[in-house]
């Protein structure tokens, strides 16, 4: 597969001086000194352009014109933490599996900004039956509009061919429908292997299920096993990197539906799926 070398976005940088004078007694005028030998003055050595710093997560899901929808989502989601854990940096190229109507997507375009670019997947079913009219909404956004990048295909076959190296993908509570939907995971790791650029990471959210389930409960209650998330990626030539616990509930029984509005219906009451972040990298 022929990529394309990753753009990094740098903003230019100059360096301000001034000189000052001072004053005393009145002093005969000098006599005019004696021209240097050579009249060419060395310039000094130009500074390197700064890169652009990477925005504040917690001022990005603050910002004002994100949506009334969006923020409700936002006490289950912990947003800014998942963003900070991601390490995002303008320019990057991201993309969003099973990006429904764009929750996540529009927090990596604000994120990655203007130089950057965010892939935005969906299969035509989940675009046909829950997401179409949202998402065809989302991408009209201005923050949207020259950033996110709509991909419509399959799990198993996420990316174009000539898709550019992407810095991260990023997987949220749709790696369980893997299970029920019979895609080819081996498939869909592959791919997005090869998208990836070395040292790129691929992050995956998803609610957990109890040891020993693997996908078993992936449509009755919309959990996967952690363990066999960890297997299949590292079979695929992942290497595990983090972990975060900032979506971790202990108490969570692990046998009830944590499909995302069941979740949302818990939630009004005080209660969360207990969820891991995990991070794979490429080598």
């Amino acid at each position: 597969m022929v990529r394309k070398t990753l753009a990094v976005w740098t903003l230019a940088s100059a360096l301000a001086c001034s000189l000052g004078a001072c004053g005393g007694p009145a002093q005969p005028e000098p006599s005019e000194p004696a021209a240097p030998e050579s009249s060419s003055v060395a310039e000094p050595a130009a500074s390197e352009p700064a890169a652009a710093p990477s925005p504040d997560p917690a001022e990005v899901v603050a910002a004002p014109d994100r949506s009334e929808d969006d923020r409700e989502v936002d006490a289950r989601r912990k947003p800014a933490k998942l963003l900070a854990f991601l390490e995002l940096e303008p320019g990057m190229k991201v993309a969003d599996i099973g990006a429904g109507t764009g929750y996540t997507t529009e927090l990596l375009a604000r994120m990655v900004g203007p130089e950057g670019r965010v892939y935005g997947q969906n299969p035509a079913f989940v675009l046909e039956r829950f997401a179409r009219a949202g998402w065809d909404e989302r991408r009209a956004k201005a923050v949207n509009a020259e950033i996110v990048v709509s991909l419509e295909r399959e799990f198993d076959d996420p990316f174009p061919d000539d898709i550019e190296p992407l810095d991260r993908v990023v997987n949220v509570l749709f790696f369980h429908d893997f299970g029920w939907m019979e895609i080819d995971r081996a498939a869909h790791l592959a791919d997005a292997f090869a998208a990836l650029r070395p040292g790129g990471r691929y992050v995956i959210i998803d609610a957990s299920a109890a040891e020993g389930r693997g996908l078993d409960d992936s449509k009755s209650l919309h959990r996967v096993e952690e363990a066999l998330v960890v297997r299949e990626f590292e079979a695929a030539g992942f290497v595990r990197g983090r972990s975060a616990d900032f979506l971790r509930n202990p108490e969570d029984t692990l046998d009830w539906n944590a499909l995302p509005w069941r979740d949302a219906e818990r939630a009004a009451r005080g209660e969360f799926s207990d969820k891991f972040v995990l991070e794979f990298i490429k080598p």
